[in-house]
């Protein structure tokens, strides 16, 4: 059973950082890219961040040069550090894996991040 756990969200002024992680199980980690999405009230889920197996990295526009996605194999978690952050920046952040062999994109339950201004 797979299993994806964020945590990390909070509250923050503008300016501020914040560090999200999202710990997996029931795949094989080092294996599989791994994602950050957001989603805003009343907006769609939007990709924020990727990262491969490998460690090569991307990065939705908004955030490029303030977020920096990274891994743990070892302990099969995935994070983005968030520095920098702005009102816009206020969503329920969500971590994703999608797997080959079952044709499905898995979701956590999301940790909410609030930017004040």
């Amino acid at each position: 059973q797979v299993q994806l756990v964020e945590s990390g969200g909070g509250l923050v002024q503008a300016g501020g950082s914040l560090r999200l992680s999202c710990v997996a199980s029931g795949i094989i980690f080092s294996t599989k890219a791994l994602r950050w999405y957001r989603q805003a009230p009343g907006t769609q889920r939007e990709l924020v961040a990727t990262i491969s197996s490998g460690g090569s990295t991307n990065y939705a526009d908004p955030v490029k040069g303030r977020f920096t996605i990274s891994r743990d194999n070892a302990k099969n978690t995935v994070y983005l550090q968030m520095n920098s952050l702005k009102p816009e920046d206020t969503a329920v952040y969500y971590c994703n894996v999608f797997l080959l062999v079952t044709q499905r994109n898995y979701w956590g339950r999301g940790t909410q991040v609030t930017v004040s201004s």
